[in-house]
């Protein structure tokens, strides 16, 4: 199989931690991600520094849009210029919203004259469990509802979705092997589970036919991230 871009996720505020880290981890794993809290505070400006730390090193800009089909349309058109490798909305957020998307990536792309961003569906968060998600009335079988939403993203064009690692396997059954499986909620043997209730092992994950995976904590907040990222390369490079 091809081996998995980790997409190391660099959850800070501080734009010099988030560079230094990028600089330290990007040319191992070969992916970074960032995130709301990032994005927030410092805009795609402080993105593209960030990433200029790694330039040969793929981005995840995870900002799990969800509103009417317009407004995701124009920001999505607004992070294209960005040119981060995937981008993602919440697939709870439906077809038209997710079409309209897809469909403004890659008119903007075009525009632009470069590669469109791939864009992403996010199915459950790995923060919830079955109780969880029937509180807010979405059933309690997370499984069923992880596939419905995926097979919505599929149909509306869609090249993949973000999911838990314990829903590779029926993803991959019902969906096929060129589907794009971004899995967070990674843990390497032994790491604290923080507020990740779905969670699996890197060579679990990726024994199981995920496509990429997000991994943070155990890496950034390691003693020597360099390594940290190393050693769970290793043991992906095992698995694959």
């Amino acid at each position: 199989m091809t081996q998995p871009i980790i997409f190391c996720a660099i959850d800070t505020p501080d734009l010099d931690h988030a560079k230094t880290l990028a600089a330290a981890i990007g040319p191992v794993t070969g992916g970074i991600k960032l995130g709301l809290e990032f994005f927030c505070t410092h805009g795609p400006d402080g993105i593209r520094r960030v990433m200029d730390e790694a330039p040969d090193a793929a981005l995840f800009l995870d900002l799990k849009f969800h509103d009417i089909p317009n407004t995701v349309a124009a920001a999505l058109r607004t992070v294209t210029r960005i040119r981060p490798a995937f981008v993602n909305v919440h697939a709870a957020g439906g077809a038209a919203m997710m079409r309209a998307g897809y469909d403004a990536l890659r008119d903007e792309a075009a525009k632009r004259n470069i590669t469109p961003p791939r864009l992403l569906a996010v199915t459950i968060l790995t923060s919830f469990d079955a109780a969880g998600l029937a509180a807010v009335g979405q059933g309690d079988d997370v499984t069923a509802q992880v596939i419905r939403l995926a097979t919505l993203t599929r149909d509306c064009g869609l090249g993949g979705v973000v999911c838990s690692a314990h829903e590779i396997a029926p993803l991959r059954r019902h969906l096929g092997p060129d589907f794009t499986l971004m899995v967070p909620g990674i843990r390497p043997a032994g790491a604290a589970t923080g507020d990740q209730k779905r969670i699996m092992t890197p060579d679990e994950a990726v024994a199981a036919g995920a496509s990429h995976l997000v991994i943070g904590r155990p890496i950034t907040e390691a003693a020597d991230p360099t390594q940290a990222a190393r050693s769970i390369m290793t043991t992906v490079k095992t698995a694959a």
